[in-house]
């Protein structure tokens, strides 16, 4: 074996090392997937209703407390989210530190979404797909054009850029999304590639926000997308209310690492 191999190999192994020892510590195992349907939402809870255009971008201020549910109602699409702390917008959504700190880039109901100052923005209190990527990143205007004939359509980057403006923020403030309904998977060798059976028509996932947010969404294809048109569907959106969180609520207890967040998010005072 070579030096550069045996050192990939003991990189390896260490990597498993701490895995194991990470995982070791999840008191509890993370359920299915939420059934498609999807789970009623009661009607007094429904703060508002919004359909994202295919190609189209909407910005919300969400609560803790509230939650949202993004739902392919009107067929598959992907969206894209970013997020900031409404206290501080230079706290922000970290992807990088999502996956890393929860040895994971399987983003499913009881996993959660890490700030980069290692609070919780975001649990994911249910999810039909399991099938959503923060490795990859969103659309821009080079990877529609390489794609797209017509062009020039709209794309992840470009709206992620208005939406901040119209923020009050700039382009440096915009982090790397997380795209849901995005079933992105990693073959052997590391190279990406897309699992079109991941996603359905009646998906939904239900994200409760842990601190006073500022929240972006994206609907337009995803890079990897192989469908050679343009045609991104409607997606519904719906601000409710969400349930309290009980003592042994999934998310806040799934895995040590959240349980750490939640730390610090009520040393924040969130």
């Amino acid at each position: 074996m070579s030096d550069e191999a045996s050192q990939i190999a003991e990189n390896r192994r260490r990597y498993e090392e701490l895995k194991r020892a990470g995982q070791g510590h999840a008191p509890r195992t993370l359920p299915g997937p939420s059934p498609r349907g999807p789970v009623p939402l009661d009607q007094g809870a429904i703060l508002h209703r919004e359909t994202i255009p295919g190609g189209w971008y909407w910005t919300t201020a969400l609560k803790a407390g509230e939650a949202i549910r993004l739902g392919l109602d009107h067929g598959p699409s992907s969206v894209a989210l970013v997020a900031w702390s409404a206290a501080d917008t230079s706290e922000r959504l970290n992807t990088a530190d999502t996956v890393k700190v929860q040895w994971t880039a399987a983003l499913t109901k009881g996993r959660v979404l890490f700030s980069d100052m290692g609070r919780v923005m975001l649990s994911i209190i249910e999810d039909s797909c399991g099938a959503h990527d923060a490795l990859t990143g969103g659309s821009n205007a080079a990877s529609n054009g390489a794609r797209y004939a017509g062009g020039p359509h709209r794309n992840t980057r470009d709206n992620l850029v208005l939406a901040a403006l119209k923020s009050g923020l700039e382009r440096r403030d915009i982090p790397a999304c997380i795209a849901f309904f995005a079933p992105v998977i990693v073959g052997p060798e590391g190279r990406f590639a897309w699992n079109a059976a991941g996603r359905r028509a009646g998906d939904f996932v239900d994200l409760r926000a842990e601190m006073d947010l500022i929240v972006t969404l994206s609907n337009c294809p995803h890079p990897l997308d192989p469908a050679p048109d343009y045609a991104p569907n409607p997606v519904a959106v719906t601000r409710f209310q969400a349930s309290p969180p009980a003592a042994d609520d999934l998310c806040r207890t799934a895995t040590i690492e959240a349980v750490r967040g939640f730390e610090n998010n009520a040393a924040a005072g969130f």
